[in-house]
C-alpha cells in the first residue's frame, strides 16, 4: 500500500533545483513525470547529490531509499503542470527528491491514500 501525492509546478520554466546537475532537465509534463519517477525508482539522483557533500561517506544512506514500484503521472495546463506521484516512499523523501530537481517551484496540493 502506498501514497498518492499530487504536486502542482506553477510554472514549468521556474520548475529547476539550484544545481543543474540534480534539476530537472524536462520542459513537458510527461518529461517532468518520467524524471520524478526515476528519481523516486533509483538511487541515482541520490547519489549524485551523495557525492557533492562535504562528507559523502557519512550522509545517511537511508536519504537514498527507493521504490521500484513508485509510478508518476503529468498532466499540462498551459505553463502548469500536475504530477500524480503513487509511492511507499514517505512524503519527506518525495519533498527532498522534488528539493533537488524543481527547487522550491512546486506545491504539494493533496496526499491521499493509494
Amino acid at each position: 500500500m502506498g501514497t498518492r501525492f499530487y504536486i502542482h509546478l506553477p510554472d514549468a520554466h521556474r520548475a529547476r533545483g539550484s544545481d543543474p546537475e540534480l534539476s530537472f532537465t524536462a520542459v513537458s509534463a510527461e518529461g517532468f513525470a518520467a524524471e520524478l519517477q526515476q528519481a523516486l525508482r533509483s538511487d541515482a539522483l541520490f547519489e549524485r547529490w551523495r557525492l557533492k557533500q562535504d562528507e559523502p561517506d557519512e550522509v545517511d544512506p537511508a536519504l537514498g531509499a527507493t521504490d521500484p514500484d513508485a509510478t508518476v503521472t503529468g498532466r499540462q495546463d498551459d505553463l502548469r503542470m500536475e504530477l500524480i506521484a503513487t509511492t511507499t516512499l514517505s512524503g519527506q523523501l518525495l519533498q527532498q527528491r522534488l528539493r533537488w530537481l524543481a527547487g522550491h517551484a512546486w506545491e504539494l496540493r493533496n496526499v491521499t491514500a493509494a
